[in-house]
């Protein structure tokens, strides 16, 4: 990672084992993506340059990976011909967009996150549809293999280049050929858009980088410099400068409107691979096949450090919040803190025997936990560097952990379906939760610690008591798979992000959703301004002393779902008796959801009368 104001070396990431193909910032420039030779695609922050998530599946080298603007999902092409959507916070692979005949040489979202673009060696350039994983275009004009796609930011058009040396820009609507730009005298390696979308910039193994007008067909200006081929461009988010880093082992910033040559990077002892800006602008990241990562200052061009210890290629690099330190996890199965300041290697947390997945600071900073696909969570000690505790219990990939506040328990979530709390002081593990019925994807407390709240495959929400482990609510109304939960920080809403490409609010302590449904296993009856009757399955309820049980016997139903007869009983369990309702009729307590010859049973919550919880 490089300073993009100074050209100064900031960080060096190392962790893939082979050669980084591809790196790139999320749009808000806290974390970025990597794809390897090692057929990986690596997730780190950029604050702590730990490394987050190791992304599996593709059989071959990954040869391209994007974020969408919103960071929620991560998109990956490789020689195995495929391309793969991945959530970007639990790791999750979404789906598989087959339909190349060759390697997919690049990948890219649309803006608005509807589409995804492909390049590959087959000559084609195709447009998916990034919820469904459809084709729903081709665009066959190239020659020879199809080298770099992107959208413009407006998503009207879309660019590629290819190794037949021209640049095609396509209607992004309707899929026609718009221009063909020629000038470079060998392969295209890269092309991307301006921010504005108003220019194009292109590379080439003709060792020129040429910007061009978008409008037209003029080529504005051609970079040279470089004495190897170009292997990344990218524009700085302003649109005022470009990198580019080469085969020539250097990375060069220019100036995107006159096309002069700022600053030329070198430090790298191998072809560099990857480059791209911080959000901000004033800093650089670069990745090489040298498995070092370098941070840059872009003002005046220098490496500020370079962090070797890693021994395996490096793929993304990434800083801590304060700008103190780098925490960095690896393929080579090693968690590493560095200090950015005196660029020394503060530790090395050794301990996991397969990737790291996931890391968490304790809210004071003074414990790291990690997961890791060895199915073990560990807590370290983050200044001595000590593993104090391995938790072992899941018998598969451990895909989130979290503390709760005071630091006292650690929260798991697994692709074994369970969720499990553990003792920080003891590593005693404290209770199982198992009620989902897909991989758990997110977990995390309320502020208070009396709560977690869990992420599911399943597209289920649950929320569970953190000291019985009993679970509360099950929150269903996502329609594609859970990714991401949180609490609000004062404990009334929990957040929930899903595949289905919504966000949902919820109380957190009714745990009332917008809209109530109806079905066998978990249904809730609504009547405006009456009384709220959930149900819940009954080992829940015994496990409650001042449950209030509601059984609604229907006799019979006749026309317009009206009960004509029905029995109301109410048992306490605090209270062990039956206890009457007080001014409610059986027509107030259900709706025609009922069945006649069936009972029912509900949780009445809230204030008590008569010895029971009266309805709210």
């Amino acid at each position: 990672m490089w300073d993009a104001s100074t050209g100064v070396q900031l960080k060096v990431l190392n962790g893939h084992s082979d050669w980084v193909n591809s790196v790139v910032f999320s749009y808000d420039g806290t974390q970025i993506v990597s794809g390897a030779q090692d057929k990986s695609a690596r997730i780190w922050d950029v604050s702590t340059g730990v490394e987050l998530k190791v992304l599996n599946g593709h059989t071959k080298s990954v040869t391209s990976v994007a974020f969408s603007n919103n960071g929620a999902q991560i998109v990956s092409g490789s020689g195995d011909q495929s391309i793969r959507v991945w959530d970007a916070s639990s790791g999750i692979e979404l789906r598989v967009l087959n339909g190349h005949t060759k390697s997919v040489t690049s990948v890219a979202f649309s803006y608005n996150r509807a589409q995804i673009v492909s390049g590959s060696g087959d000559q084609s350039v195709r447009v998916w549809d990034a919820s469904s994983g459809a084709e729903l275009k081709i665009f066959n004009e190239h020659t020879d293999w199809v080298t770099s796609v992107a959208f413009s930011h407006n998503d009207a058009q879309i660019v590629s280049g290819s190794w037949d040396k021209s640049v095609y820009v396509w209607d992004a609507s309707t899929g026609a050929k718009q221009k063909v730009l020629k000038g470079h005298s060998n392969q295209v390696n890269s092309v991307v858009f301006s921010s504005n979308s108003a220019q194009i910039v292109s590379s080439s193994r003709d060792k020129s980088i040429q910007v061009w007008d978008a409008f037209s067909n003029t080529d504005l200006k051609a970079l040279n410099g470089h004495t190897d081929w170009v292997s990344s461009v990218a524009f700085s988010i302003d649109g005022a400068q470009i990198v580019s880093g080469s085969g020539d082992k250097s990375v060069w910033i220019w100036d995107a409107s006159t096309g002069v040559e700022l600053k030329v990077l070198s430090g790298h002892t191998k072809s560099v691979t990857s480059v791209a800006f911080s959000n901000d602008g004033t800093q650089i990241v670069s990745g090489s096949g040298d498995k070092s990562i370098r941070v840059w200052d872009v003002i005046s061009g220098v490496e500020l450090k370079a962090f070797s210890g890693h021994t395996d290629w490096v793929n993304s690099v990434a800083f801590s919040h304060d700008g103190a330190q780098i925490v960095s996890g690896s393929q080579d199965k090693s968690v590493r803190v560095w200090d950015i300041s005196a660029g020394v290697e503060l530790k090395i947390l050794n301990g996991h025997t397969k990737p790291v997945t996931s890391v968490a600071f304790s809210q004071n900073g003074e414990q790291i936990v990690s997961g890791s696909r060895d199915k073990s969570v560990r807590v370290w000690d983050t200044y001595s560097g000590a593993e104090l505790k391995i938790l072992k219990g899941h018998t598969n990939y451990v895909n989130s952990v979290a503390f709760s506040n005071n630091g006292t328990q650690i929260v798991s979530g697994s692709h074994d379906k369970s969720v499990k709390l553990w003792d920080v002081v003891s590593g005693i593990e404290l209770k199982i939760l198992n009620r989902h019925t897909k991989p758990v994807t997110s977990v995390a407390f309320s502020s208070d610690g009396a709560q977690i709240v869990s992420g599911s495959d399943d597209k289920s929400i649950r929320v569970w008591d953190a000291s019985s482990g009993v679970e509360l609510k099950a929150l269903n109304g996502h329609t594609g798979s859970v990714t991401s939960v949180a609490f609000s920080s004062d404990g009334t809403k929990i957040l929930s992000g899903s595949g289905d490409k919504s966000v949902q609010v919820w109380d957190a302590i009714n745990h009332i959703h917008a809209t109530w449904t109806c079905d066998i296993d978990n249904w809730v009856i609504s009547i405006p301004n009456k009384d709220r009757l959930m149900w819940v399955p009954k080992h829940i309820l015994l496990a409650y002393p001042n449950t209030t049980l509601i059984i609604l016997e229907v006799r019979a139903i006749a026309a317009r779902g009206i009960y004509e007869s029905l029995t109301i009983h109410c048992w306490s369990a605090g209270a062990a008796r039956m206890v009457p309702l007080h001014n409610q009729s059986a027509t107030e307590m259900v709706t025609s959801f009922g069945k006649a010859g069936t009972s029912y049973c509900a949780v009445i919550a809230g204030h008590t009368y008569n010895g029971a919880p009266a309805p709210v």
